[in-house]
């Protein structure tokens, strides 16, 4: 396995209040390019595929270090890993943020809010055509055949 690159460690506090350590790296370029695309994307209920997207997510995590307690760093390869050194999904998803952030520099300096209102707005201007459609279809009177 590669080795991180620019790596940073994070402290990420869990439910409970406790805190955990991670080292998140910077993605590698067609590594970064497929992860970054499509993250989104399908993580968007009914618009994407969930398997796609946690198989983008495991990819992602692939770049990031867990600190074991005696100090081992493992990196998060594999589903059981990161099962095993991240507690629980809110943990899981506040490390995804920050790999995010580190990753991506229009996340950075409260840029995300930003982009992701503006993600939202795209989605309402494309489907708000296509739902007035389906509604004018589902409500015009269907011709009745005639007894002739």
């Amino acid at each position: 396995m590669p080795e991180l690159r620019d790596p940073k460690d994070v402290e990420i506090e869990c439910p409970d209040g406790t805190m955990r350590v991670y080292t998140i790296s910077k993605l590698p370029a067609i590594a970064g390019r497929e992860i970054v695309t499509q993250y989104l994307t399908t993580a968007t209920p009914k618009i994407g595929e969930y398997r796609e997207n946690e198989a983008l997510m495991k990819k992602l995590m692939s770049y990031v270090e867990a600190q074991a307690p005696n100090g081992v760093k493992i990196r998060l390869s594999t589903g059981a890993l990161i099962d095993n050194h991240v507690p629980d999904w809110e943990t899981l998803m506040r490390l995804e943020k920050e790999m995010a952030v580190y990753n991506v520099s229009f996340f950075r300096n409260g840029k995300l809010s930003i982009f992701m209102e503006d993600s939202i707005q795209t989605a309402i201007s494309r489907l708000a055509p296509m739902l007035t459609d389906l509604l004018r279809q589902s409500s015009e009177k269907s011709s009745q055949p005639t007894g002739n």
